[in-house]
């Protein structure tokens, strides 16, 4: 070991004698974990979480621990407080942390269950420099964005190395590069492959290249420019994956290559694709698993068994795809359709059904705004089956009671989520138990018929987001029900929520004795989390986000129901399962 490496082990909280400050973790080994950092340019929304997550499938699969993290630049502490109408959805961890929707990427892509130590924020970085600086903990020093602030993000990195035993990180750093609250993160990712070594890091490049309609031809200049400000930071990026709507051409990747001093054979083209999922066999067409595993010296860690294994059931997955041989509508009724990352999970929930059952899915997006009982019909008259999904405040609730009525009244397939539960039990309260005035303390805060209230012990919680219900909680099945036959007849099953309304308990009676089954509830408290309708085709609401836990190879089973019962309604003459039949169906494939 060098005596500047002797040095850098030695200082591993603070010195005031040494310019060489950097957090170590007690116990971290040097070289033991490897780091891929994948960074834009050009423009945000490029797919830096899509790359990355396929990226680090190909290594998992080839027997490699993975550990993924997002570095948001905002200040936010997380992403709770964010509409989606400016950052998509949020989403929920099982232990409770609020996050960007590249998280959900990442867990469905890897089949992860994912925690806060995966993602972090400008805001939590600050916050921790400055709690350690009232703490003393910089003995005096003037804190700095360099060395405390990026020693506080490599503290973080190498503390998710250490702690989760990963072979690499990947490191996806939000937006773009040129925009001025990342430039910290990728002056501390120079500075953790700098203090790491050789062979420890490989930094890959997204960007775009331009194909203006009325040129007809590729230009590469905007690409070239986001990159040399990328070298100018002190980056030498070793990968550039150009995204495009069409395959890039060879010239173009020659121009980049020279530009960038990167090999032509790692300037690859990753061009539109008609579903994410089919992005890792394009990464491996251009051997882009064995560049990284080369530039990282991993090759004598890989077990290619079972990557034989674990690719061949991928590709099962994938040829699938291509193989729907039905096609059903369905509708999202909700307020935020105008964005449609507001229902990522929804989306990607559907398509794993979708794909696992053989049909294709239609999303319609129908603003519950516009909605009302006059033209409900009409707005649903082209759907196979409705999801009522998540929202918060007062806007478009009317709307979704209108759409559920209709669904119940007339045996369409309908599936509530979280606010979708809280309305389906506002809907059939009014027009089956004949509660008029029935509402929601949270749309009419002095309603005289409060069905949905923030219970007594969570208004004893202050301060917004205090009372919010949030990560994952296990449900208590009825036994009996459609919910116990479609969870394979287990007592609990666990489940994601972010919510801080319920149904009140002193209603409960009324509704069930009207025919409201709630098949799923907190053990040990009156909480109602699942409701579901006897003799309706498919009629499920749960007070959870079920679509966050959904897999490609593990389709959510409300999602599979709702899916198998919409193809029935569409295809009433073939003999096709129902959707307890088809959960079960399904089961069996993955």
């Amino acid at each position: 070991m060098t005596k500047e490496n002797d040095l850098l082990a030695s200082v591993s909280n603070t010195s005031t004698d040494s310019e060489f400050f950097s957090p170590i973790p007690a116990g971290y080994k040097k070289g033991k974990t490897k780091y891929v950092f994948v960074l834009g340019t050009v423009m945000s929304g490029l797919g830096k979480g899509i790359f990355s997550s396929c990226l680090a499938k190909l290594m998992q699969d080839k027997g490699l621990k993975v550990a993924p993290i997002k570095l948001e630049g905002y200040l936010n502490i997380d992403s709770g407080t964010l509409n989606p109408f400016r950052h998509g959805e949020v989403f929920v961890l099982d232990d409770g942390m609020e996050c960007d929707m590249d998280l959900g990427t990442y867990e469905r892509m890897l089949d992860m269950d994912l925690s806060r130590a995966n993602f972090t924020t400008s805001g939590q970085i600050f916050s921790s420099v400055l709690n350690k600086e009232r703490h003393g903990d910089y003995l005096g020093r003037d804190v700095q964005m360099i060395p405390h602030v990026t020693g506080e993000v490599k503290l973080k990195l190498r503390q998710l190395a250490m702690d989760s035993g990963a072979d690499i990180v990947f490191v996806e750093i939000g937006g773009t590069v040129g925009d001025l609250e990342n430039a910290y993160y990728i002056e501390a990712m120079r500075e953790l492959a700098y203090e790491e070594g050789a062979d420890s890091s490989c930094f890959v490049a997204l960007t775009y290249i331009l194909e203006p309609k009325t040129l007809g031809e590729q230009k590469s200049k905007a690409a070239q420019l986001g990159i040399k400000q990328l070298m100018q930071l002190g980056v030498q990026p070793d990968i550039i994956a150009c995204r495009a709507s069409s395959p890039v051409t060879e010239k173009v990747r020659q121009k980049i290559s020279i530009y960038s001093n990167v090999p032509v054979e790692r300037v690859i083209s990753l061009e539109d694709s008609a579903s994410i999922y089919k992005i890792p066999a394009s990464l491996r067409e251009h051997t882009m698993d064995f560049e990284v595993l080369r530039l990282l010296k991993l090759e004598d860690r890989i077990n290619l068994r079972n990557e034989r294994k674990a690719w061949a059931k991928w590709c099962d997955f994938t040829d699938r795809i291509d193989a729907e041989t039905y096609n059903v509508s369905i509708g999202i009724t909700g307020k935020y359709i105008t964005v449609r990352d507001s229902y990522a999970s929804i989306i990607n929930a559907l398509e794993h059904a979708g794909i696992a059952l053989g049909s294709k899915i239609d999303i319609k997006w129908i603003d519950t705004t516009e909605v009302d009982g006059s033209n409900v019909a009409e707005k649903l008259r082209a759907v196979d089956g409705i999801i009522v999904p998540g929202g918060f405040g007062t806007r478009g609730a009317e709307g979704k009671i209108s759409c559920i009525k209709y669904a119940r009244e007339n045996d369409l397939p309908y599936l509530g989520i979280c606010y979708g539960f809280q309305m389906a039990v506002l809907e059939f309260a009014r027009n089956v138990c004949g509660l008029d005035k029935a509402n929601s303390t949270e749309i009419e805060p002095d309603c005289e018929q409060a069905v949905i209230d923030i219970l007594p012990e969570q208004k004893k919680i202050e301060g917004l987001g205090g009372n919010m219900r949030l990560g994952g909680r296990d449900i208590e099945i009825k036994p009996d029900t459609q919910a116990w036959e479609m969870f394979g007849k287990k007592d609990s099953v666990r489940m994601r929520f972010r919510h801080r309304y319920e149904v009140d308990p002193k209603y409960i009676e009324q509704l069930e004795s009207n025919g409201l089954v709630f098949s799923g509830k907190a053990p040990d408290h009156p909480i109602m989390q699942i409701l579901e309708l006897e003799n309706h085709p498919y009629f499920f609401a749960t007070q959870a986000h079920p679509c966050l836990t959904s897999r490609p190879l593990r389709p959510q089973p409300m999602f599979v129901g709702l899916v198998a019962a919409a193809m029935k309604r569409q295809y009433p003459d073939a003999k096709l399962p129902n959707s307890i039949e088809a959960v079960n169906k399904v089961k069996t494939l993955a």
